[in-house]
């Protein structure tokens, strides 16, 4: 799940594995489907991650991870670059794709964050998972791990304002300062979901929205203050 920058109360969400290479437009106000953009000539084997920034033009773009691996047995994984499109509706893009695997083997991942082009996927696992940065390159690029993460990593995203981001599993979301791999400031008890596997920041960056599968709602939940407060470098730090 990712925020339109492109249009305000628009998030963008995508099914799981056995869907087109579709991503759908949201108004998070109603929940009703304002788009559908199809990703010319892709593909979707497990599409597990969602996130949006802008291009080094300035333009917004959808960055979409196909890096779901239920047996840990793909030798490659790959993610892909869109236009989000100025106008609504049916849609159909072109889309870049860059391939990469990880430096001991292959991994379930289902969290893809993105800040300008610098991108970073966290691995889903039982019993711990990890942070990896992956290189834009050609060929199979080999992805960087940078730290450790909880188990059972479902989403995650970076803050509107590059500050923080948040991570999330099935029942709590962790909060953190500064960009991956960042120090976690916060951990926090989510609403019941059947499978809470979505979230990302609200516009403003002082809440986020979360989604689950089997269950249609879109829930917005507010951050502590503390915790937007905490976010905020000292000020002899910031800028």
């Amino acid at each position: 799940m990712a925020r339109s920058l492109q249009h305000a109360d628009v998030i963008w969400v995508h099914n799981d594995s056995g869907d087109d290479a579709v991503l759908y437009g949201i108004d998070s106000r109603t929940c009703a489907t304002v788009s559908e953009l199809r990703l010319r000539g892709v593909q979707a084997r497990d599409f597990e991650g969602l996130a949006s920034s802008f291009d080094d033009k300035g333009r917004p773009v959808l960055w979409v991870g196909d890096i779901g691996d239920n047996r840990d047995s793909w030798p490659n994984v790959s993610i892909y670059r869109v236009r989000e499109p100025k106008k609504l509706g049916l849609r159909t893009r072109p889309a870049r794709q860059w391939r990469f695997t990880y430096p001991d083997r292959p991994h379930n991942a289902e969290t893809l964050m993105v800040d300008g082009g610098r991108v970073w996927v966290a691995t889903w696992q039982l019993a711990s998972g990890g942070l990896y940065t992956v290189p834009l390159t050609k060929g199979v690029a080999i992805a960087d791990r940078v730290a450790g993460v909880g188990s059972l990593i479902t989403d995650g995203a970076i803050h509107p304002s590059g500050i923080g981001y948040v991570l999330r599993d099935y029942l709590d979301a962790h909060v953190f300062q500064g960009l991956p791999p960042g120090r976690r400031i916060a951990t926090l008890a989510l609403p019941a979901q059947v499978q809470g596997e979505a979230i990302t920041w609200t516009s403003d960056g002082r809440g986020v929205f979360i989604a689950s599968e089997k269950d249609p709602r879109l829930l917005q939940v507010e951050l502590p203050w503390w915790v937007l407060a905490s976010l905020r470098p000292p000020d002899h730090l910031a800028g």
